[in-house]
Parts: structure tokens; C-alpha cells; sequence
């Protein structure tokens, strides 16, 4: 037997019943365990923006957590368009994993935001795949620099709340490799996490924890994983199934080890298959060893420190939406009015299993205090659904009325929006959109401050001479706030989400949340962006958009060939402005018109760049074969078809300050052609065109007279039938003949 000191590195060396531990937990919050072969039953934890470690792991209180720190959530940390900052956010996680011998912190989320009213949108980055894996990337390069695991999830296509355990999310092959899979590809292949969540819906009537071409063909075989998969919590339904698909680790543990033994004797399972899940739980313990050991040696992190790359991390997660007359930054000696329960009872995060204990909390009215600076306050609005009080709206109106400029902090309460529901609305509460119409009527200088987790309604807008949307900031947003409300920081975030007013405008409500089981993602590949931009519909602020209390310029893009599929976009931003502040630069490409529709443009780089008054930078992004590709049911695969592509240097996605174009060559990819393909796409093919032109040939001289049809008409009609289905144009002899020679010349060519 193995020494209980030395570990052992291979599953080879344990037993069928100890490979079979391993792959399930000892507890709701441990790995499986092997303690007399040196296995530990490292512990694990929700995250993701923050280390949510249970005081009791035997249990599943998500609310008794011990105290850590709270970053901004992903609502807010995605409107950064900072993925250096991200990662240090991602580096004091792992500080904090490591003093608190935690393996690996479960996150980030980088689930789409399909649709504005998802529960968990507060959790997850973007309605943009490039952006969410370009940004929570550094999340997990930032976690695991320091020795721990992260779990990347929802894999894959968990996009709702309503019937999430059982839903089964139906989607075509390309929607699902253009929108729902590339953020998850990103960063495997870039930052290759430790593990894997797997969502528990379904997609296309298979639950992920048993979808072995999700788990096995694709993630490990075609983007080369070398982690483990672990389930959500509660989302196998058959352990043997879900260990034959590739799943290593279930949790939380239901005490069904024998049938996994039982399993393997029957043959149900194959012994290298439980002894494949096996090995990676042991890679994954000894990978994160050092740092545990690390932590029981005493390992503390700098709370301070922490607390500090909090706040800045909530400064750039600020978007300023509108500023009217420059109201904002608040000018030294101006009366402040302060009004809003947020004010004081700052939102600060969402709920469910992502709930953090702060090891420190400030609202904005205790950053007032820690300034020094004087304001009247008051709550305007409580927190719950009862009606509006007139007393508050009266003393609201008078404390606004005395006031140079009044900090309106309006939001949606913490119970509109959490893990387990979608919301039904993107309304703020009606008392909140009165209380604003009579604080503005008293006073034009009003400042709206925003706490929500996905975007909201603003038909009130106008009743605002400035908006800042705070999103969800962590345990420094006050104090962050404070920082972009008084200039010590220039607000630099973007949206990360569009904002639209109306919900019908919005195309995934035609199938949101779906029914009986099954929710249907009609939309394709026109999510976000990519339908308010293509199909030209009105929204309030689009995607990518943030002003700032500087201004800036964009010019002189030129574009640089640099493969037959592949180019690179410079361009030069300048501040013209007067005050220090940072500007992104967006890379939008725009395909020419294809064989199929896509969107009008599409997200493929981004640059954030800080600089002083009157500076300028030049900023480029290399863009690769993938950046000018759609995925192809046809040809089964990615495709790059030749033409003159428009790449858009962009500040948002509406907001094109300069356009440059590039002729990129066709990728030569052929598809593989049959008596199903059309005579069309015989035609079009390299390979095929030259056979139907000598099939063609061929069969006029046997058949004494041209087979082809006269009338333009009857060729356009022929070209779109498959080539086994002519018949009726051709007529029975002639159709099977040319037939027949097309798929034999096809099959010596092509073997």
C-alpha cells in the first residue's frame, strides 16, 4: 500500500471503489476523498465575484458564508472593457482561496445574457460571446496564478432561471457555436481552467451532465481541456451516464458509489473510463496542493489591499450614461441634496449562491462622512413593494428644494432580481419613477445613480440631467461612486448590455422562458446588438456606450493584410478633452453580403486606453481567420468566405468613428457534396463545378440532344434541386443518369 504521505499520482494505483469516491463529494462544499492514499477532501466554494466558503460545510445555508471580499459582480465588472483589471480582481481571489484552503472558487459565469429580465444577468458578463470570454478570462488567469482552481460555468446554454434544472434550451448548430459556446472556447483554450461546470438544463433535449459531445467530443477533443468536469449542483441525473459523457466530480454528493462499482462490473462502464475521471481528480488535488498547504501554514491576505482593488475595480464599472450642462463632477462648495434608501442601504451584490460577506461595506453616505462632506438626506423610497408614502415623497421634494444639485439613487431592490426566478419587468418600481418626477419638478439638477443587475426601463430619462448606471458595485461602491461623482476618477465604463425601453423590442420574447419543458432560441445567431444594429430598431443606449468628462477622438484606421484570413486594424485615439481619462476603442467587423445572413457587425477587439489631456495613442488589434467567420451547417465547421469585409473602429456599436476595409481570400473549404446537395452547389464547388460541366458534356452526346433546360426559368428552378431529385425537370432517364455520372466522378476525385 501506498505511504499515506506520499499521494499517489495515478489511478491505477486505487481501487475500483476509491476511483469511484473520488468522483463524487464527501460533503455539499468537498471533493471525493481518499485520505489513506493522500487524496484530502479539498473543499470547494461558490464564488464568483468573491469567496462565498460556508462556516458549515456540511450544509447548504448559502447566507452563513465567512467574510471575504465583495468585488463588483459581473454587471458591473463587464463594463469595465478592462480584462488587466479583471485579472488582479481575480488575483486577491485567489489570496483570499488560499488563506481560507479553498481549492477551487466556483466562477466565473459567463452564461449569455439572452434576454434582459434573466435572473442571474447580475452573475454573468455580456450579450457578447467576445467580450464575456475576452474579460473573465483574466478572472481565471488572475485565480489560478495563485495556485487555485476556478470552475468555469454554466457549460452550457443556461441563459434562464424558470425551469432551469429541467429546460431544454433548443438551438441550431450555429447558434449555438456563435453566441453560446465561443466565450466558453476563449478561455479554455487561452487560460485552460482547472474545471468545468456543467448547466443543469438541457440543450436540444440532452441534459449537459450526460451530453458527451458537449463534454467529451467537443470540450476535450476538438478544444483540448485538460481539466475536470464537475456538475452544478443537483444536475445529474444519472451518474453513470454522466461519468460515461465525461463528467468527473458530482455534486453534491447522493451516496451512490456501489452503482458506479456495480456499473463497472456490468459493464455499464468501462474500467478506463471511471479510471480516466479518477486520474483527473487526483491532477486536480495535487495541482492545488502547494497552495493549500500554503494556507494551513498560516497564509494571510491583506484586507486593505483588497478592499482597495474593490474600489477601483467599481470605478471602472461605472458607466455615465448622460450628463447634461456638465452637472457632473460635482463642483467644490455645492449644496448636495442626498435622496434614496440606496444611499444609505447600498445594493451592492445579488442573491443566491453568489452571496458574499463582506469583511467591510461602504455606502455612500458613509463615503460623504469619511470626506467630510456635509448633504442633506433623504430616503425618499423603502425597499419593499408597499405603496409610497407621501411623507417621504414630501420631505424628498423639500430637502431637494434646498439643494444646488440633488444625488437621486434609485435601483430594483434586491428581491426583483436573484438566482431561482427571472424578473417579469425591466421596470424600476413605480414609487421610485414618481419620486423622481416631483424631485425634478422642485429641482432641474438632479443626478440619477442606478443599482441594478441587468439592464432597466428609462423612459424617465428625461427627467434626469445626468445618469450614472453603478450596476452592482461590490463592498467599495460607495465609496467609488463618490470618487466618479466628485472627479477624483473619470467615469471610463461601457455598456456591456444594450438598454432598450420596451421589452417587446427585445427579439428572444417571442420564446421567453419557452414552455413545457422547452424553450426555443428562434432569435439564431440576433441576440443583443446583433439585432438592434442589423434590423435597425431603437434603443435607449447601445451596446459599448459610456461617456466620460472628457472627450476623445478616433481616426486614421487603416487595415494590414497579414494572412490570406487575417488582418490588422490600427487606429490613433486622442484625448481632447481637458482632464486625464480612458477611452475603448471597439473593432466591429462587417461581412459583405454572404451565402447566409449574419449579423450587420459583430464585436472582434477591443482596447481600453488611459490618457492625459492632449495625448494620443495608437491602438491595434490583430484580427484571425475566426474574427471573419460564421459557422457553417453546411460545411460542418467554420468558414471564411472571400470579399471586401468593412472593419469598424467603433465607441460603441452605433458610434463608428472611422471604417477601413480588407479583402480577405476564401478559406477553400468544400463541403462534402451528394446526391442531397443542390445542383446549385454542385455548381458553386471547386470540385464540383468542373464535374457538372463534364457530366454535363458527357450525357448530351449519349442522350443525342442537350439535357439541360433553354429557359432561364427551368435553370433557375433545376439549380435548386438535389441532384438525386430531378427527375420532374429532367426527366426520370436523363436526372438518374446525371445522377449517377456526377456521384461517380465526385467519389474518384474526392477518394
Amino acid at each position: 500500500m501506498t505511504n499515506q504521505t506520499t499521494p499517489v499520482t495515478s489511478a491505477k494505483d486505487l481501487s475500483v471503489e476509491e476511483q469511484a469516491a473520488l468522483t463524487s463529494g464527501t460533503n455539499p462544499w468537498s471533493i471525493g476523498t481518499v485520505p489513506e492514499k493522500g487524496l484530502p477532501n479539498y473543499t470547494i466554494t461558490d464564488g464568483p465575484h468573491g469567496l462565498r466558503k460556508a462556516q458549515n460545510l456540511e450544509g447548504m445555508d448559502v447566507e452563513q458564508a465567512v467574510p471575504a471580499t465583495c468585488f463588483p459582480p459581473a454587471a458591473g465588472m463587464s463594463s469595465s472593457w478592462n480584462p488587466d483589471l479583471v485579472k488582479e480582481t481575480g488575483e486577491a481571489m485567489g489570496e483570499e482561496c488560499v488563506q481560507e484552503q479553498v481549492a477551487v472558487i466556483l466562477g466565473p459565469g459567463i452564461n449569455i445574457k439572452r434576454n434582459p429580465l434573466g435572473g442571474r444577468c447580475f452573475e454573468f458578463w455580456s450579450e457578447d460571446p467576445y467580450l464575456a470570454g475576452h474579460e473573465a478570462c483574466g478572472e481565471v488567469e488572475g485565480i489560478q496564478s495563485k495556485g487555485v482552481g476556478t470552475s468555469l460555468k454554466h457549460f452550457a446554454a443556461n441563459n434562464q432561471e424558470t425551469d432551469r434544472m429541467r429546460v431544454s434550451a433548443n438551438m441550431s448548430q450555429r447558434t449555438l457555436r456563435e453566441i453560446y459556446l465561443p466565450g466558453f472556447e476563449h478561455i479554455v483554450k487561452t487560460a485552460q481552467p482547472w474545471t468545468i461546470m456543467c448547466s443543469y438544463n438541457k440543450i436540444n433535449d440532452v441534459y449537459s451532465s450526460q451530453n458527451k459531445w458537449l463534454l467529451t467530443d467537443l470540450l476535450r477533443g476538438e478544444w483540448g481541456f485538460k481539466g475536470i468536469v464537475m456538475s452544478d449542483w443537483g444536475a445529474v441525473h444519472d451518474r453513470a451516464a454522466a461519468l460515461n459523457a465525461g463528467l468527473n466530480l458530482e455534486m453534491p454528493p447522493t451516496s451512490t458509489d456501489d452503482k458506479i462499482i456495480h456499473a463497472v462490473r456490468d459493464g455499464e462502464i468501462k474500467p478506463e473510463q471511471l479510471e480516466k475521471m479518477a486520474q483527473g481528480m487526483i491532477d486536480l488535488v495535487n495541482k492545488t496542493r502547494p497552495a493549500m498547504e500554503k494556507g494551513k501554514a498560516g497564509y494571510r491576505y491583506d484586507v486593505d489591499a483588497h478592499d482597495d482593488v474593490a474600489r477601483r475595480a467599481a470605478r471602472e464599472a461605472i458607466v455615465l450614461l448622460k450628463n447634461e450642462d456638465g452637472l457632473l463632477p460635482v463642483k467644490s462648495g455645492t449644496k448636495l441634496a442626498v435622496i434614496g434608501e440606496f444611499a444609505r442601504t447600498p445594493r451592492y451584490q445579488g442573491a443566491g449562491s453568489s452571496l458574499i460577506n463582506p469583511n467591510k461595506l461602504t455606502s455612500f453616505l458613509d463615503a460623504l462622512n469619511d470626506r467630510g462632506v456635509k448633504a442633506d438626506f433623504a430616503p425618499g423610497f423603502t425597499l419593499d413593494d408597499d405603496a409610497q408614502d407621501p411623507a417621504l415623497t414630501s420631505e424628498a421634494v423639500n430637502t431637494a428644494k434646498g439643494a444646488d444639485t440633488v444625488l437621486l439613487f434609485l435601483g430594483l431592490p434586491a428581491e426583483y432580481e436573484s438566482e431561482g426566478f427571472d424578473r417579469t419587468s425591466l421596470d424600476i418600481p413605480a414609487k421610485q419613477v414618481e419620486l423622481l418626477k416631483a424631485v425634478s419638478a422642485a429641482n432641474k439638477n438632479v443626478v440619477v445613480i442606478l443599482s441594478n443587475g441587468s439592464a432597466v426601463s428609462m423612459p424617465w430619462a428625461g427627467d434626469a440631467k445626468s445618469i450614472l448606471e453603478a450596476w452592482l458595485l461590490g463592498q467599495a461602491g460607495g465609496a467609488a461612486t463618490a470618487d466618479v461623482v466628485f472627479g477624483d476618477a473619470n467615469p471610463s465604463g461601457k455598456l456591456a448590455q444594450t438598454i432598450i425601453n420596451d421589452l417587446d423590442d427585445d427579439p428572444t420574447m417571442m420564446n421567453w422562458p419557452g414552455a413545457e419543458g422547452q424553450v426555443d432560441y428562434g432569435e439564431g445567431v440576433y441576440v443583443g446588438y446583433r439585432y438592434y444594429d442589423t434590423f435597425h430598431k431603437p434603443v435607449m443606449y447601445p451596446f459599448g456606450y459610456g461617456l466620460s468628462y472628457t472627450t476623445f477622438e478616433v481616426t486614421g484606421a487603416k487595415a494590414e493584410k497579414t494572412g490570406p484570413q487575417s488582418a490588422r486594424v490600427t487606429a490613433t485615439v486622442k484625448n481632447t478633452g481637458n482632464v486625464a481619462g480612458a477611452e475603448v476603442v471597439q473593432f466591429y467587423v462587417a461581412p459583405p453580403k454572404e451565402s447566409v445572413a449574419r449579423p450587420v457587425h459583430e464585436l472582434k477587439g477591443f482596447k481600453k486606453v488611459y490618457l492625459e489631456p492632449g495625448e494620443s495613442a495608437e491602438v491595434s488589434v490583430d484580427l484571425d481567420s475566426r474574427a471573419f467567420a460564421y459557422w457553417s451547417e453546411r460545411f460542418e465547421g467554420w468558414k471564411v468566405e472571400e470579399g471586401e469585409y468593412k472593419v469598424e473602429v467603433a465607441t460603441s456599436s452605433r458610434d463608428i468613428a472611422d471604417t477601413v476595409s480588407v479583402d480577405i481570400d476564401d478559406d477553400g473549404k468544400t463541403a462534402k457534396l451528394n446526391e442531397w446537395s443542390t445542383l446549385r452547389e454542385w455548381k458553386d464547388d471547386p470540385i464540383g463545378g468542373p464535374i457538372v460541366t463534364r457530366a454535363v458534356a458527357k450525357l448530351d452526346k449519349q442522350f443525342g440532344h442537350n439535357i439541360m433546360p433553354d429557359s432561364s426559368l427551368n435553370v433557375m428552378f433545376l439549380d435548386s434541386c438535389p441532384v438525386g431529385g430531378m427527375a420532374m425537370m429532367l426527366g426520370a432517364d436523363v436526372a438518374e443518369a446525371l445522377s449517377t455520372e456526377l456521384r461517380t466522378q465526385y467519389a474518384e476525385v474526392t477518394k
